[in-house]
């Protein structure tokens, strides 16, 4: 696939991910942010399912491989000036990997000081993920 959007100069694109939603326009929670790079996102289009690029492992990343909460594409969007892209998913479970729906689950104040966490976890991720306690 050739795709005509602006990748960084290492060769990544930011993505936004959302929950889908069933209006006209793009209304669900942003569950989380990752990068990819034309593999991942060739991958994505071709499978129906989320998979990134991991910076830090500096490999392809298909969301879900290891908990099993992946994330089935619903539609997707680019920016004005292509250099976002920007998912609506069905997400499995929870997306982030510390077991809440969404990686934004800590509020700040306006001192930056993180509020108490007021939702509950989806899934346990120390059993997922077999860290040690």
């Amino acid at each position: 696939m050739e795709f005509s959007f602006q990748f960084s100069s290492n060769g990544l694109i930011p993505v936004i991910v959302q929950e889908s939603s069933s209006t006209a326009r793009p209304t669900g929670r942003v569950l989380m942010f990752a990068w990819m790079n034309r593999e991942s996102l060739a991958r994505t289009l071709e499978s129906g399912l989320m998979t990134y690029w991991s910076r830090s492992r500096k490999k392809l990343w298909l969301k879900g491989e290891t908990s099993g909460n992946t994330q089935r594409v619903v539609r997707w969007f680019v920016d004005c000036d292509k250099d976002v892209l920007l998912f609506e998913v069905e997400q499995k479970s929870g997306a982030c990997h510390t077991g809440y729906e969404s990686c934004f689950f800590q509020e700040l104040d306006r001192s930056a000081e993180p509020l108490p966490v007021t939702e509950e976890k989806m899934f346990d991720d120390q059993a997922v993920y077999n860290k040690p306690a």
